[in-house]
C-alpha cells in the first residue's frame, strides 16, 4: 500500500487537463501512442459524446506503474456543469495535480478547486501548462497563486525558496540557515515533501503537455512529494461512481479506505425507509466481481485501493461501506456546486414515458444530484441540473445509451420558502376509524441558512418514542411543497403535543397527520418566498470594469468588492440566480471572450413573490382533508408514504 499514490488531475476549462493526462500515460508506458480531445482519441475521454464534442463529462480512472509507485488517476470534467463528477472524484483521492494555464492564469474555477481541497486538507501540485504559448508567463503565474490561492507556493529547483518556505517554520533550521549553512538538495526535496503532504507547501512546476514537456518531473514529483495511502483498519470506503457492463451489469467504483472487499463478500445496503416503524431497511447483496482501477479482474480490493465492485444492485453513489466514522474526510454531495435549475423531460413519443422513467432513474443513480422525480398526477418527469451544457449533454446520453429522443422545458429556479412568523399547526387524525393521531407543532422562522431544526417536548408517556421517531422521519415529506408550493427550510418546529390510542392507533398514523399539522401551520403562519443568491468572481481586464458592475445592478445584484493587480480586476458581487442564468454569454461578447467568471451558492434571501414564482402542488394537498387519507389509504407503496 505505500507504493500507491491515488491522484486525480484538476483543472478550469481548456487549461489542457486531458493532453497532460495522456501524456502522463504515455509516459508511464500505459498506452502506446497519445491522443488527442481535439479529434476524440483522448483515452479517458471514453463516452461516444466526449469523443465528438471534445469534452470530458465524466470522471475516469485509470492505473499504471510509474518506477517504483502504482499510480491510480482520476481526469476529472473541467466544465462547471460538471461539477458533480468533480466533487465525487474528490471523495476518493489523496491527492491533487491542479493544472492553470501559464498563458491565462489563475482563473476563478481555479479558486473553486483549490478551495475544495483545502477544505479537505489534500496536498496538492499545480502545473502551469502551456508554457510554450505566446504570452505564457510561468513567474507571472507564481505570483498570483501566491496572491490569490496560497502564499506557500514554491518551485521545487528554485533551491533558496524552498530552503526560505522550510525554514519559516522551524526554528532551529532558520538559525543554521542564518548562519549560512547550505543545505543539501535531498535534505530540501525530504523536508519540502513532508510539508506538501501535511498541507504546508505547494510545489509548482511548468511545461507544456502538447510539447511533451515537463512530464517526467511531474510524474517524479507524483512519486516523491504525494502521500501513500493510510488504513483505518476496520471496513470503510465509499462508492463515488457507477458504471454498466453489458455482461457484468451495475458496477460501482469503490475507494476503500480500510479493510477489504472479496467476491462472494456479503454487503448490506439500505432500501428505503419502513412506513410501519419509521426505520431504515436494509437488503443484502453478495459481490459478484471486483476490478482493479485499471480493469482487470482480481477478485479482491484491499486498503488504499480503488476498483470496481459487481453485484450490488442499485447501491447509490454515496454511499459507505463499512464505518462511516472512518472516514478520512466528509461524504456530501452538492457542496462545492449545487443544482439550482429544474426542467421537464419530454419524450418524443409520449408512450415511452416509462422507458424514459427508467433511463433517468439510472442517470439518477449515477448522478444523485439530478434528483429524478416523477410526478403522477401531473405525468411530469423532473431534473435537477447545473447548467445548458448539462442538458446538451444529457439529451445526447438518452439518445446514444437509451435510445430515447427527448427535449427539454425552458429551466426554471428552483425557489424555497419559509415561513413569515410563528405559529401553531394542529390536527385530530381520529376518522374514519381505524385512526387516532393527535399532533400540535409550534412553527417559527429560523436563520438563513439554519435549515430544518426538530425537538420535541412530549414525554415518552404521552407519545410512545416509535411514534414520535415517525414524525421526525416524516418531516422532510411535509416540507418538500409550502404553501407556495417549494421546499420548506429555515424553520425550527417543536412537538408540543402528541396523543396516540392503544386500540385505535395504526401504526402509519402518524406519517399521515405530520403533513397535515406541519401544512396547517405554515397556512397560519403566512410564506415569505426565497431565492438561491449566487457569489460571483469576475476576472476582468480593467476596460470592462464599469460594464459588468453595471450589469451587476441591473441584474438586482450587489458588488462587494474588487482588487487591481495591474493587468486585471478581480470583482466579487452577488447576484440572484434568477437574473444571471444566461449572463456567461453576456460576459464573453462583452469582453471579446478574455472576461471569465466562477459561481457558487452563497444562499437565499427574501424575494418579493411577482419577482418569484409559486410552483405548481405535486401531490394532494394534506389540507384537503377528505382526498388526502383517500389518497393516503389507497397508495401504501407509494404517494405520500414516499420519503425518499
Amino acid at each position: 500500500m505505500s507504493k500507491i499514490r491515488n491522484i486525480g488531475i484538476f483543472a478550469h476549462v481548456d487549461a489542457g487537463k486531458t493532453t497532460l493526462t495522456e501524456q502522463i500515460l504515455s509516459h508511464a508506458g500505459a498506452i502506446r501512442s497519445t491522443g488527442s480531445v481535439d479529434s476524440g482519441t483522448a483515452h479517458t475521454d471514453t463516452l461516444p459524446v466526449e469523443r465528438r464534442r471534445g469534452i470530458s463529462v465524466r470522471a475516469t480512472c485509470v492505473s499504471f506503474p510509474y518506477k517504483d509507485v502504482q499510480i491510480n488517476l482520476i481526469d476529472t470534467p473541467g466544465h462547471v456543469d460538471f461539477s458533480a463528477e468533480i466533487e465525487r472524484s474528490l471523495w476518493a483521492l489523496d491527492a491533487a495535480v491542479l493544472v492553470v494555464c501559464a498563458v491565462e492564469g489563475v482563473q476563478p474555477q481555479t479558486e473553486v478547486l483549490f478551495n475544495a481541497m483545502q477544505e479537505r486538507q489534500m496536498p496538492v501540485i499545480f502545473f502551469l501548462n502551456k508554457s510554450d504559448r505566446e504570452g505564457a508567463d510561468p513567474n507571472r503565474v507564481l505570483w498570483q497563486i501566491r496572491r490569490m490561492l496560497s502564499g506557500r507556493a514554491v518551485m521545487p529547483n528554485d533551491s533558496d525558496a524552498v530552503a526560505e518556505l522550510i525554514c519559516e517554520s522551524d526554528d532551529e533550521l532558520l538559525e543554521r540557515y542564518l548562519g549560512g549553512e547550505a543545505f543539501s538538495r535531498d535534505f530540501l526535496d525530504n523536508r519540502l515533501a513532508d510539508a506538501v503532504r501535511n498541507g504546508d507547501a505547494y510545489p509548482v512546476l511548468y511545461g507544456s503537455a502538447l510539447r511533451n514537456d515537463g512530464i517526467p518531473s511531474l510524474l517524479d514529483a507524483i512519486g516523491r512529494f504525494f502521500p501513500s495511502p493510510c488504513d483505518t483498519g476496520e471496513l470503510c470506503g465509499v462508492i463515488f461512481a457507477a458504471q454498466q457492463d453489458r455482461t457484468l451489469g451495475r458496477g460501482v467504483w469503490v475507494r476503500l479506505f480500510g479493510g477489504s472487499l472479496e467476491n462472494r463478500d456479503a454487503i448490506t445496503l439500505p432500501s428505503g425507509i419502513d412506513p410501519y416503524t419509521g426505520e431504515e431497511k436494509a437488503v443484502q447483496y453478495k459481490i459478484t466481481q471486483i476490478h482493479d482501477a485499471g480493469g482487470t479482474p482480481v477478485g479482491r480490493l484491499g486498503a488504499g485501493e480503488i476498483g470496481v465492485v459487481y453485484g450490488l444492485g442499485n447501491a447509490p453513489v454515496g454511499h459507505v461501506l463499512g464505518n462511516s466514522g472512518c472516514l478520512p474526510r466528509r461524504i456530501e454531495s452538492g457542496r462545492l456546486r449545487t443544482p439550482l435549475i429544474t426542467v421537464r423531460v419530454i419524450p418524443e413519443q409520449p408512450e415511452k414515458m416509462p422507458e424514459l422513467r427508467a433511463a433517468c432513474q439510472v442517470l439518477s443513480g449515477e448522478d444523485p444530484l439530478l434528483q429524478a422525480q416523477f410526478f403522477t398526477s401531473l405525468n411530469e418527469l423532473q431534473l435537477q441540473v447545473m447548467g445548458k451544457i448539462q442538458l446538451e449533454i444529457l439529451e445526447e446520453l438518452l439518445l446514444t445509451r437509451f435510445d430515447l429522443r427527448v427535449r427539454f422545458s425552458d429551466p426554471a429556479i428552483i425557489y424555497r420558502e419559509t415561513i413569515s412568523r410563528r405559529s401553531e399547526g394542529f390536527v385530530a387524525y381520529l376518522a374514519p376509524k381505524p385512526c387516532w393521531a393527535v399532533l400540535r407543532f409550534s412553527i417559527e422562522p429560523a436563520p438563513r441558512g439554519s435549515g430544518v431544526t426538530f425537538v420535541s417536548e412530549v414525554s415518552g408517556r404521552e407519545l410512545l418514542p416509535r411514534y414520535q421517531h415517525q414524525v421526525e422521519q416524516a418531516l422532510p415529506l411535509a416540507l418538500r411543497q409550502g404553501r407556495l408550493g417549494w421546499q420548506v427550510t429555515d424553520v425550527k418546529i417543536t412537538l408540543t403535543e402528541g396523543q396516540h390510542h392503544l386500540i385505535h392507533t395504526h401504526p402509519l398514523d402518524f406519517i399521515v397527520a405530520t403533513p397535515m399539522a406541519v401544512q396547517d401551520g405554515l397556512q397560519r403562519g403566512g410564506s415569505t418566498l426565497l431565492e438561491p443568491i449566487l457569489a460571483v468572481r469576475f476576472i476582468l481586464s480593467p476596460e470592462h470594469v464599469g460594464r459588468v458592475m453595471s450589469d451587476v445592478v441591473s441584474m438586482r445584484g450587489e458588488v462587494l468588492d474588487s482588487v487591481n493587480d495591474g493587468e486585471r480586476v478581480i470583482l466579487n458581487a452577488l447576484i440572484p440566480v434568477q437574473s444571471s442564468l444566461d449572463y456567461s454569454v453576456t460576459l464573453a461578447s462583452a469582453t471579446g471572450g478574455r472576461g471569465a467568471m466562477s459561481v457558487r451558492l452563497h444562499g437565499y434571501r427574501e424575494c418579493p413573490l411577482e419577482l418569484g414564482s409559486t410552483a405548481e402542488r405535486k401531490s394532494v394537498d394534506p389540507l384537503d382533508t377528505s382526498k388526502y387519507i383517500l389518497a393516503a389509504r389507497s397508495a401504501l407503496e407509494g404517494g405520500i408514504f414516499d420519503l425518499e
